[in-house]
């Protein structure tokens, strides 16, 4: 395999890894973890499969690992300088921000999935694949992760969890 289809995917993960940690720091420090285990670990991959499978899966494992982890949150002294792009219409910019807020409420899972589908553009076999879930665990995610997101994108409080009772 050449590089250079490895750095076709680097935008992809970027973004991915942006909108799943909301920290460009940290994303772009993801992302340079999942190159260095990607290109380590080479060999591993097979010949013909999905190299874009193959890299998101190395980095969900390595977010898995990082969520295990207990760290020490750290903060760029860089951040007051770097400028966010924002849209031409403030209410855009608003809307933006109550979803990016909203993104960071739901649990890790559906805000994972919803992503992977929603801006990566993922099948659900492809998710499947990078995740190591059923096909039917992508979608009841997705499902949730759309309704929870709706709720509170309207403000409602969340649907009660239901509990079986004996």
């Amino acid at each position: 395999m050449e590089s250079g289809a490895i750095l076709a995917e680097i935008p992809r993960l970027r973004r991915y890894a942006r909108a799943l940690l909301g920290d460009r720091a940290a994303a772009d420090d993801l992302v340079q973890d999942t190159l260095e285990r990607a290109w380590l670990r080479l060999e591993q991959w097979q010949a013909g499969s999905n190299l874009r499978a193959w890299l998101f899966s190395i980095m969900h494992n390595l977010r898995a690992d990082q969520m295990r982890r207990p760290s020490v949150p750290a903060r760029s002294m860089e951040e007051e300088d770097i400028e966010v792009p924002t849209r031409a219409k403030q209410s855009d910019g608003l809307e933006l921000r109550d979803l990016e807020w909203a993104l960071s409420h739901l649990p890790d899972e559906q805000r994972e999935v919803l992503l992977l589908v929603g801006v990566e553009e993922m099948s659900y076999a492809e998710i499947a694949a990078t995740v190591g879930i059923p096909m039917g665990t992508v979608m009841s995610r997705l499902a949730r992760g759309r309704e929870r997101l709706r709720m509170i994108m309207q403000g409602l409080p969340p649907a009660a969890q239901l509990r079986m009772v004996r």
